[in-house]
């Protein structure tokens, strides 16, 4: 019995010894479905009236660091169609499972109010993209976050990289190329094992400077090539097509950039785009339209420097709050669809889904900041045969095609809204830098008090294998 006492009290002091000294609350758990028992992925996890927060992972689970200060606070678990499950900070208890009930509103009971508001999906829509300017940012902030990038191809994971982010946003009136920037502040974890098979973009690179159109990579020797070259070569494919930069400052930043020249959600957006209004859900009991993306009469393009990315037709869906039309989460995917680009991705990446993107907005002071980014595209890494032989010719030459392609994602979380103008000023007189390659040590204090991304059970094991690989590669 007095074992037992003292077990107890032992463990008592260590939780409170890491709370007081590093002055974190970590609440973990796993949200479910109440009826199916179903892990609920990507449901989101704040405290109330703050910026703190998380989403659950495809197998449901979560962990968040809260300050101290916010002990008192309300915790609030919420995903789109469910009840929200509330509690104190303090009293959230890590041992038990939350469960989430649905929750849907009448779509009837919605459109037959008298009210001089729009009542189909493309007019829901163009109201929403009107009021952007009072539900978007205004004026300048800082959001801290953590990036998770991975390439896989279809048998391993090829690179890792985890880095906390600053992102400075001036406002959304304002165009993203001149004043919206990147800076990586820490890396967590750094494997690159791309260099055995990435020719294809070091002959591209070659193209590109060069000017030597005829040059291919079945061409080239990887023994006669210095590695800090091919690095060159690597680096400068990634922020073309996948770059943190280009990401934000991009078309597929619909919400952000639907103000500048070109942009998906701008002008001549019901010529690319059709919405169809589907249903109405409820997300922390406030009623949500939820809008079907489709095809319309034009394809969509993204117009990317030596790169074919033209002939698309959007699909998707976007949640928009029926009280302000604010846009709550927007998942969208670019499909090959004219006959040249179902060719091209078919023969190149085996897959007709060029760009997938998922983007979730959290409501603070009355405006939509982003909580949650997702996107996933190939990446061609091994030059491909789009010949009426392919599949001949493949064999001939041992081309595994398992490996011509990478699958690229890239999530990230956004943990903290900074607004005060000091910090602001003070953060812009430092040296910015988006380059996620850029060694830098490892800082284990400040992992320990960062909000990042819990893995999967598969991502650990992918995980874990590629640390192996990446410390054979290194002897």
């Amino acid at each position: 019995m007095k074992y037992r006492y003292s077990k107890h009290f032992l463990t008592l002091f260590i939780s409170l010894f890491f709370i007081n000294t590093y002055g974190q609350i970590e609440i973990k758990s796993k949200i479910s479905d109440f009826l199916t028992f179903e892990p609920i992925e990507s449901a989101s996890v704040y405290v109330q009236n703050s910026t703190i927060g998380t989403v659950s992972n495809i197998d449901g689970k979560f962990v968040l660091l809260v300050p101290q200060e916010h002990k008192n606070d309300t915790l609030v678990i919420s995903s789109i169609g469910f009840k929200s499950f509330k509690t104190l900070v303090s009293e959230f208890d890590n041992t038990q499972e939350v469960f989430l009930e649905e929750d849907i509103a009448s779509l009837d009971e919605v459109l037959i109010v008298a009210d001089p508001r729009p009542t189909d999906g493309n007019g829901i829509v163009v109201r929403a993209m009107e009021r952007l300017d009072r539900n978007m940012p205004d004026g300048p902030y800082l959001q801290k976050g953590f990036l998770r990038h991975r390439e896989r191809n279809k048998k391993e994971y090829k690179w890792l990289i985890e880095s906390a982010l600053t992102l400075y946003d001036s406002s959304f009136a304002s165009g993203s190329r001149k004043n919206l920037k990147i800076n990586v502040d820490e890396n967590r974890k750094s494997y690159d094992l791309r260099d055995v098979d990435s020719l294809f973009a070091y002959a591209s690179y070659l193209r590109y400077h060069g000017g030597n159109k005829k040059l291919r990579s079945k061409n080239l020797l990887r023994d006669t090539i210095k590695t800090k070259t091919l690095v060159n070569a690597i680096k400068w494919n990634d922020s073309r097509l996948t770059g943190v930069e280009n990401l934000f400052k991009g078309q597929l930043n619909l919400i952000r950039n639907s103000n500048t020249r070109d942009a998906l959600f701008g002008k001549g957006m019901l010529d690319k785009h059709q919405f169809v209004l589907d249903t109405i859900l409820v997300d922390d009991g406030r009623k949500l339209y939820k809008i079907r993306i489709t095809k319309s009469k034009d394809f969509v393009g993204l117009n990317t420097e030596n790169v074919y990315n033209e002939g698309f037709e959007a699909k998707g869906w976007i949640y928009i709050y029926y009280d302000n039309y604010a846009v709550k989460k927007l998942e969208y995917e670019l499909v090959a669809a004219s006959d040249v680009q179902k060719r091209r991705s078919k023969s190149l990446f085996d897959t007709n889904v060029n760009h997938k993107l998922v983007i979730t907005y959290r409501e603070y002071n009355d405006k939509m900041y982003p909580s949650y980014l997702y996107y996933e595209t190939p990446k061609l890494v091994n030059i491909g045969d789009r010949s009426s032989d392919r599949e001949k010719n493949e064999e001939e030459q041992g081309i595994d095609k398992d490996e011509q392609y990478y699958y690229t994602i890239q999530e990230i979380l956004f943990s903290e809204v900074i607004q005060d103008p000091e910090v602001i000023s003070e953060s812009l007189q430092k040296e910015w830098s988006s380059d996620i390659f850029a060694p830098r040590p490892y800082n284990e204090g400040f992992w320990r008090n960062y909000n990042v991304l819990l893995e999967s059970a598969e991502e650990e094991k992918l995980i874990r294998d590629l640390s192996k690989r990446a410390s054979l590669f290194k002897e």
